[in-house]
């Protein structure tokens, strides 16, 4: 199980996660930016994978990733986390709090909005359940950007609130997008699930992106949810005897390429922007937002 009580860890790539415990190790990757942040080839991955090899404790209590230009980072720590214990097949539910499902094509290697399917890839995945969706991205114009494969091997379910996917009932695949009227009604109906999911593995990985929440509550570099933090907590609650490991990111920072290609991406996706005298501020709220989170974490690993 997590071991919340061993160090927790930040990537610290963009400056964004301020100390959040005086037994956190924090990495220094400022000079992988360019390369890993936002989406990175197979060849830069591997590099960053080769790299942080060495670097990471065993046991690790949960990893900050950043902004949530890093998300496809859940997949590195899953491969690790499945060479380093072993994991048996379809062991393990991959559970992301997520405004957008990430689960969107990317031709030029992983990107923080299409790693979901390469984690779907993994022999010990079971089941993958995104939830919180708000945005657009598994609406029935966005539907040819979404890979089937997840869905068409009944290994990834969308929950939204509000958003539909009623595309997926062309492919038969209906019941793997659940719309809800609210966050509310989203947890009441998800978490029996999550319960009853013990039956098949007794595994959970949680990854945390925190453009979930509503920008009331903190915000990030992307458009964001409805969450508020108790619903996070809950669902950190849930996972009490069953965690093998935590992530979180969505934390707020900016960053201007050096590449065109990347620019002109992220242009496309719209990013929204927070001025820099602001950000300052705003990090700070994600400071007592990520101290919330991590205490409950360590409350569900000593449950």
């Amino acid at each position: 199980m997590l071991n919340t009580q061993q160090r927790p860890v930040i990537l610290d790539f963009d400056r964004s996660v301020l100390a959040v415990s005086e037994a956190e190790l924090r990495l220094e990757l400022s000079g992988w930016q360019e390369d890993i942040r936002f989406g990175c080839s197979w060849n830069d991955y591997a590099r960053l994978k080769d790299y942080l090899a060495g670097l990471l404790p065993e046991p690790r209590g949960p990893v900050f990733l950043g902004s949530g230009d890093y998300h496809h980072l859940t997949l590195l720590l899953l491969q690790d986390l499945e060479k380093r214990l072993k994991l048996a097949p379809a062991s393990l539910d991959l559970v992301a709090a997520d405004n957008h499902p990430d689960n969107m094509r990317y031709l030029f290697g992983l990107h923080c909005g299409s790693w979901i399917r390469h984690a779907a890839a993994l022999a010990c995945i079971r089941h993958i359940h995104v939830i919180g969706i708000t945005s657009r991205d598994i609406s029935l114009k966005q539907a040819w950007a979404n890979y089937l494969g997840p869905f068409r091997k009944k290994k990834l379910t969308c929950w939204s609130v509000s958003s539909r996917a009623d595309w997926l009932k062309l492919i038969g695949r209906g019941e793997q997008a659940r719309c809800f009227a609210s966050a509310d009604d989203l947890l009441a109906a998800f978490l029996p699930v999550l319960r009853a999911s013990a039956r098949q593995t007794e595994g959970i990985y949680l990854s945390l992106d925190k453009d979930v929440l509503s920008a009331q509550v903190a915000r990030s570099n992307w458009d964001q949810g409805v969450f508020e933090l108790r619903h996070l907590e809950e669902l950190i609650a849930e996972c009490a005897g069953r965690l093998q490991g935590a992530d979180l990111c969505g934390d707020v920072s900016a960053y201007a390429f050096t590449g065109l290609g990347k620019r002109l991406l992220l242009r496309l996706e719209g990013q929204p922007e927070i001025a820099a005298e602001n950000m300052p501020r705003e990090q700070e709220i994600h400071r007592e937002v990520n101290k919330k989170l991590l205490a409950a974490l360590i409350r569900c690993s000593t449950t």
